[in-house]
């Protein structure tokens, strides 16, 4: 079956007039009649990542299963059903699949490089988003989507203030995503404050929390230089570059933000009212597993290690001669070995089996799975936390470093440096991390931990978008601190008042003993 979109339509029926138009494009993007005291959601992915969209999806999939309708914007396209319809934005849409590892590293080598790269990347994504026909006509209709269209805006926020100009436009309340841990160097614009580097881990760190004076400088030096450089590149794009029009509204804040965060994986922080920690929502039940892993799996004595490096990186692009010392060690454990690999492997060890796509939440949730090896993502790391099953990571970017060391604080993991590892110090961790029962037992713990929650992560996205929505907004849940100015907010006009103010007590006291000083000497001389 071919769906027809709003697009096509539109281009095959030259003679339609501009209102039946309109009429057309609503009809094909707006999800229809749904029951009475139900939300219209407009939910858009702005980030070409499979696991950003994995998570926004596990939210949109709360929604809709309690009865809200979600039109989605999106580059990866699961299929229309009940309340949910989605519109493909992915023309022209980066899509980070299968990258060469080492060109990712290289890339992504430089922290303070990065935080220019990703306002770039993120202005990108939203003149993709922002520029597609679909987007257009909806946002130029604004009495059919703000009035009896939709209720919200669910987007990911993506390092540029830009992606909140749909809800600026539509005048709704603003949700944003976020797929990481942190919401780092927009979260004084998205919540009004900032998280205090003595005790909360910059996302570009290696470490998950600052311990000593080194590790509490860098996190100072990272977030002071991180936040001024992404100030400073989106005023520069913004004005150097030719007027866009998501740059003519000011950017408002989100009504609320959910978070990929739970703090078995991340160290607890002081966080607002209206951001609300939803950390593996992307789980789903397990599926059974295809027949021939499902063998492997079963038919391992001594149990299966599970290797993957996401959907982002691909394998076959580490480099030959961390490859031949990864291969040479899982050769000579007992276990059997199951690797996401794209290409055919030279060489493969009898006790491999590599597939160029893997059902990995369903892989680890099997009981004789004894250990994930893993570039440190944060959904495969709660999908490891989910079935307790022990982490040996080689982080690569971005947060994997700071993923991987929260796993091992929990003491369920171990942490290594891929393009610098040895032959005998990987099967010395292997085997470390098998063979040593406080590993299984720690993850054993951290996966009770992870599951022991009051609410559910969907019961929480439902709850609180309800709660936004009954209340128009809810502007009481954002701080006061969104009001104030960059120096009002570090007390630097107290801090500059009290400052003026010793001054002012110390010269008058100086004056007066300088003045007494020589009223004493002309006494003396008389």
């Amino acid at each position: 079956m071919v769906r027809t979109t709003a697009a096509t339509m539109l281009t095959e029926t030259p003679m339609v007039s501009s209102a039946a138009a309109v009429m057309m494009f609503a009809l094909t993007v707006w999800p229809g009649s749904v029951p009475t005291g139900c939300a219209r959601i407009l939910a858009v992915e702005t980030v070409g990542g499979r696991s950003h969209w994995n998570f926004m999806s596990g939210i949109i999939r709360a929604l809709v299963d309690n009865g809200h309708a979600v039109t989605a914007f999106t580059p990866f396209l699961d299929g229309d059903r009940d309340n949910y319809t989605e519109v493909d934005i992915s023309r022209g849409f980066p899509v980070g699949l299968d990258l060469d590892l080492v060109g990712l590293l290289d890339h992504f080598r430089n922290p303070f490089w990065t935080y220019g790269a990703f306002v770039e990347m993120g202005r990108s994504q939203c003149d993709v988003v922002y520029g597609s026909d679909e987007m257009r006509k909806l946002l130029q209709d604004r009495s059919q989507s703000s009035g009896e269209g939709f209720d919200a805006v669910l987007i990911e926020s993506f390092w540029s203030e830009c992606m909140s100009y749909a809800a600026a436009r539509l005048e709704l309340p603003l949700i944003y995503v976020t797929p990481l841990p942190l919401i780092a160097f927009m979260e004084h614009a998205i919540t009004g404050h900032v998280s205090n580097p003595a005790a909360v881990s910059n996302l570009m760190t290696v470490h998950a929390v600052p311990e000593t004076f080194v590790e509490r400088l860098s996190n100072v030096a990272l977030l002071v230089c991180g936040s001024a450089l992404q100030r400073y590149k989106e005023l520069v794009l913004k004005y150097t570059e030719p007027p866009k029009e998501y740059d003519l509204l000011d950017p408002v804040p989100p009504s609320l933000v959910f978070v990929n965060r739970h703090f078995i994986s991340d160290a607890p922080s002081p966080v607002p009212r209206n951001v609300v920690d939803v950390g593996g929502i992307h789980l789903k039940v397990a599926k059974s597993l295809q027949k021939d892993v499902l063998d492997f799996i079963e038919q391992s004595p001594h149990g299966v290690i599970y290797f993957s490096f996401g959907s982002t990186v691909k394998m076959s692009t580490i480099p030959e001669s961390v490859k031949k010392v990864l291969t040479r060690a899982l050769a000579q454990v007992p276990q059997r070995v199951l690797l996401k690999y794209e290409e055919e492997m030279e060489n493969k060890p009898k006790n491999m089996m590599t597939k160029q796509w893997l059902p990995q939440r369903d892989i680890l949730l099997h009981p004789n799975v004894k250990l994930f090896i893993s570039h440190g993502g944060i959904s495969g790391l709660y999908e490891a936390v989910d079935a307790g099953v022990p982490v040996l990571g080689f982080p690569l970017v971005g947060d994997q470093p700071r993923n991987i060391d929260n796993l091992v604080n929990a003491g369920m993991a171990i942490s290594m440096d891929l393009l610098s590892i040895t032959e005998d110090s990987f099967l010395k961790n292997v085997l470390e991390l098998l063979n040593n029962k406080k590993y299984s037992e720690s993850a054993k713990n951290a996966m009770k931990i992870f599951k022991d929650r009051p609410m559910s992560p969907e019961s929480l996205v439902v709850y609180w978008t309800e709660y936004v929505l009954r209340h128009r907004g809810a502007p009481h849940l954002q701080s006061r601190a969104l009001n104030l100015l960059w120096y009002q907010y570090y007390l630097l006009d107290v801090i500059g008042f009290i400052i003026a103010f010793i001054s002012l007590v110390i010269f008058v006291i100086y004056s007066i003993f300088k003045y007494y000083a020589a009223y004493t000497k002309r006494l003396n001389r008389s």
